[in-house]
């Protein structure tokens, strides 16, 4: 089954915690402090491979996490890192966030992206140590990985699409050029999914060839397939609108022409200026001839017409020399640019915490660097705490607090954890 679109939650792996050790060896009294950093997590990595062509996998599975960094160990031992994930995806998969905003565009063979940076590894007490504390009895809890909601739009790379009203032979264009077995019949939107073909030349060159979903009035605004199928549309270099010539449509071929032309430029302006041929097909019907007449007149140049019948196989040869003609003197077609490598959240003048009472009267403390920094704390060392409540001082969360009409006693939380406010 071919998926074009999903939503993924994906998270990368937990940083291993610190340890909290001391040197015990022979001859060496009070050793010293010798706990181990933790491990780095795991990313969540997309990866470009180009033997896929939809997002089936990603329909059944919506939640990847990387795996997590091991503890840090005595003798001061690092742990080891976690395994990035990795995610193959189809090329012309485009990775955007819950609000649509594109963060990646996934166009080349083995092109990687992180989706989901891992958290680095907490500290050893060994890294606490200095001339004020010569022994600390605490470590780092490892930092948390991100975690996001993505959107994954998958927008097929082909040399040539073939666009076209339903049932005007577009799939029988494809299955007589290629291998490809598209579902074809004698009733309208008999395609309702995208399929790619690649034609062989004699010269092992090849063309690739995607058959779109049929368009109907409408589909610019989301009528019919919509905007699913003229999503795919715009990764193909040259567009061939296949027209029924039997005469035994409602409208006439010319009119249909119009009325795709409008669509796609509804959609997106530049489809009129891409490169673009009329298939004009079924040409072995009585009447074919007639309206092909009639059609050379109402296009007047405007596009190259080649004359074909898909079930005959008449005039296709000329038809595909001539597109492989205009692709060898075509450039590469611009795709929308990955803005980097590594998706990141940019936190643009953030203040360190924010204060809000709610309805039950508990102090709600947010922010992403103080909520970082409680999830780094072991709660459960007395030493560790002490140390979060002395850079709770400094970030001025005490005296926000304060200003803010804490009173001794009240409960306040910060990522989840409830502390009892005391001066």
């Amino acid at each position: 089954m071919f998926h074009d679109y999903v939503k993924i939650y994906v998270k990368g792996g937990d940083g291993g915690n610190g340890m909290v050790a001391f040197r015990r060896e022979k001859y060496i009294p009070m050793g010293g402090p010798a706990g181990g950093d933790g491990g780095r997590g795991g990313n969540v990595v997309a990866v470009g491979n180009p033997m896929l062509t939809t997002l089936t996998d990603f329909k059944y599975r919506r939640h990847y996490k990387a795996e997590k960094g091991v503890n840090g160990m005595a003798k001061n031992m690092h742990g080891a890192n976690g395994e990035d994930l990795l995610l193959q995806t189809p090329l012309g998969t485009v990775v955007k966030d819950e609000h649509g905003q594109i963060l990646a565009d996934i166009t080349l063979p083995g092109q990687k992206v992180i989706l989901a940076k891992g958290g680095r590894g907490g500290r050893g007490n060994s890294r606490f140590a200095n001339a004020h504390d010569k022994a600390p009895r605490y470590a780092e809890n490892g930092e948390p990985g991100q975690e996001k909601w993505l959107i994954f739009e998958l927008k097929l790379i082909a040399d040539v699409g073939l666009v076209g009203f339903p049932n005007a032979g577009k799939s029988t264009l494809l299955s007589r050029v290629s291998a490809a077995t598209p579902k074809i019949a004698d009733y309208p939107f008999t395609t309702l999914n995208p399929n790619l073909g690649v034609v062989r030349f004699d010269d092992h060159s090849d063309l690739v060839i995607a058959d779109l979903p049929g368009l109907i009035e409408g589909a610019a605004s989301g009528i019919g397939l919509g905007h699913r199928f003229l999503r795919h549309a715009e990764r193909n270099r040259i567009l061939v609108h296949v027209l029924d010539m039997s005469g035994l449509t409602e409208k006439e071929p010319w009119e249909n022409l119009a009325a795709i032309e409008e669509e796609l430029r509804l959609y997106k302006n530049d489809f009129l200026q891409r490169p673009a041929v009329i298939a004009a097909n079924k040409m072995d019907m009585p009447d074919a001839a007639e309206k092909l007449k009639e059609l050379q007149k109402r296009v007047d140049g405007k596009y190259p017409i080649f004359p074909i019948s898909a079930l005959t196989g008449q005039g296709i040869p000329q038809l595909l020399s001539a597109l492989r003609q205009t692709l060898s003197q075509l450039p590469p077609l611009e795709t929308e640019p990955a803005r980097e490598e590594m998706l990141t959240t940019v936190v643009r003048d953030e203040q360190p915490f924010s204060i809000l009472r709610d309805d039950n009267g508990i102090w709600q403390v947010s922010g992403e660097r103080i909520e970082k920094l409680v999830k780094m704390t072991d709660l459960n060392n007395e030493d560790a705490v002490l140390r979060m409540q002395r850079i709770f001082v400094k970030m001025g969360l005490e005296d926000a607090l304060r200003e803010a009409g804490v009173q001794v006693g009240d409960t306040v939380n910060i990522a989840g954890n409830s502390f009892d406010y005391t001066e």
